[in-house]
């Protein structure tokens, strides 16, 4: 038994430790048995009370917790708000940051060369020219169906349509009298 728990001490959690630990063995290992077994009993007494104060601390965070969160509502301080709130400072803290206006300067000038580039300039000239020369012709062509839309309400056929539709209208109009009042002297 002494053999596998000097194993477990004697095995290193990183090289920082090994010095440390390969000391500490070797000073466990130099022990006499009644010594081994106080310096046992020692640190299970200590890992007892470390335990129990362990305990104690969860004990108070989580009645200290309880306290804060009636608190927060006594205060109207809901976990969304207090998400939003994170949210915003996050987002205040980032465009504050140098990375963050590096970036946008660096995006500023890029914009800004893009802006004053030939081609660009070129590309916004063509644009801008065929946008007004494709609603010139729109308006050339809207402007011409109105024209003749126009002529054709005014001409002799379209009075005569509508003279024939208003004629058979009224026609209709007056047969659905006769046929109502027919149904009514029934």
């Amino acid at each position: 038994m002494e053999d596998h728990n000097t194993a477990n001490l004697s095995e290193p959690a990183s090289p920082a430790n090994s010095v440390a630990s390969a000391e500490i063995a070797a000073e466990f290992a130099a022990l006499s048995v009644e010594e081994k077994e106080q310096r046992r009993a020692e640190w299970s007494q200590e890992l007892a009370r470390v335990e129990e104060e362990i305990n104690t601390l969860r004990t108070v965070l989580a009645s200290k917790t309880r306290h804060a969160s009636d608190l927060k509502r006594k205060l109207g301080i809901t976990v969304w708000k207090e998400v939003t709130d994170d949210v915003n400072q996050g987002l205040k803290n980032l465009k504050e940051s140098t990375v963050y206006q590096s970036v946008e300067q660096s995006v500023g000038t890029f914009t800004k060369t893009v802006y004053e580039a030939p081609l660009y300039q070129r590309t916004e000239s063509v644009l801008k020219s065929t946008g007004e020369k494709t609603a010139s012709v729109f308006g050339s062509i809207t402007s011409g169906i109105s024209s003749k839309l126009s002529q054709m309400k005014n001409s002799e056929s379209m009075r005569s349509i509508e003279a024939s539709v208003g004629s058979a209208y009224e026609n209709v109009k007056a047969l659905s009298s006769v046929v109502r009042w027919r149904s009514l002297i029934r």
